[in-house]
């Protein structure tokens, strides 16, 4: 009995993550509401709590699946260029770039999902957003042997963050943009200057 009590909650618990992931990839968010979600999964609102201990549980597990996406999609561009370390961060780049504009609502919903603090992130969380994280230090070694752990932490997250707000000011097509059709090449441009620098220093 207990099994099958199991089993059903289960089932459960991959069918809400599912219908919540179809519902992300078509609306973000916002599209996420608990008695659409329990009228699609045929199960009382309540259920959905006895599953999740909340609706921001289930969206970090419909994130996570989008950050295996992504990290997919980013790792499979490193692969595929085996030139200078600042080609492989534009490549990554841009990877992160095409992922963006071609999921833009899960994308979005990355960021958009409210925490508190890290304390509340789920610690597989965390270990999805460090394996990307990984793949932009791995380069960055490279180019920077001189920094430490500590800076290169940091510079890792750095980079990430400009490139993520070239991404969404260019996707959202604010008035300090540049146009869609020109963010690679001004990704491109920061990176290899980035590079040059360095090298000439």
């Amino acid at each position: 009995m207990v099994g099958k009590v199991q089993k059903k909650r289960e089932d459960l618990r991959v069918k809400l993550i599912d219908i919540a992931e179809a519902r992300v990839i078509a609306g973000g968010i916002s599209a996420v509401r608990a008695r659409d979600l329990a009228a699609e999964a045929g199960c009382a609102v309540g259920a959905i709590y006895n599953v999740f201990g909340d609706l921001n549980d289930l969206i970090m597990q419909v994130n996570a699946r989008t950050f295996k996406r992504l990290g997919a999609q980013v790792s499979a561009a490193v692969a595929e260029e085996q030139g200078r370390p600042v080609d492989q961060l534009i490549a990554m780049s841009h990877a992160y770039l095409h992922f963006a504009r071609d999921n833009t609502p899960a994308w979005r919903t990355l960021f958009d999902l409210e925490v508190s603090s890290e304390d509340d992130v789920p610690a597989w969380y965390l270990e999805e957003l460090q394996k990307l994280f990984a793949l932009i230090a791995a380069p960055l070694v490279r180019i920077f042997p001189e920094l430490g752990r500590e800076d290169v932490i940091l510079m890792t997250r750095g980079l990430f963050s400009s490139v993520h707000g070239i991404v969404l000011l260019g996707l959202e097509k604010r008035i300090s943009a540049v146009p869609t059709d020109q963010l690679e090449h001004m990704i491109s441009l920061v990176f290899n200057h980035l590079s040059s620098k360095n090298s000439k220093s």
